[in-house]
């Protein structure tokens, strides 16, 4: 997966990181097991994805340079195994501490 080059892309990112939260808690709406392992995790996972893309098309989103990672990289370090778009997670926070990939 390829950093993005403009910021659209990058909401568009952070869109599709949205959608395969809901994508994975339908998915697993119906088995148990696999819905007591998403419990302890996305339910966070989706408000901080959904808070970022809120503050990008309103505005008030910056990148961080300087600053840590994003929160949810907490989650997807203790819970990548079940988390399947963990790339795309790393994808978005690489270019929050960095910026877009811009030649």
């Amino acid at each position: 997966m390829k950093n993005p080059k403009t910021l659209d892309e990058y909401i568009d990112l952070v869109h599709q990181a949205v959608y395969e939260i809901d994508e994975l808690c339908a998915i697993v709406e119906e088995d148990e097991e696999r819905l007591a392992v998403l419990q302890p995790f996305a339910g966070e996972l989706d408000a901080q994805l959904r808070k970022m893309y809120d503050d990008m098309i309103s505005g008030r989103y910056t990148f961080d340079p300087n600053g840590p990672d994003l929160p949810f990289m907490a989650i997807s370090a203790r819970f990548g195994q079940h988390i399947p778009f963990k790339k795309l997670l790393s994808v978005i926070n690489h270019t929050h501490r960095f910026g877009l990939d811009v030649d």
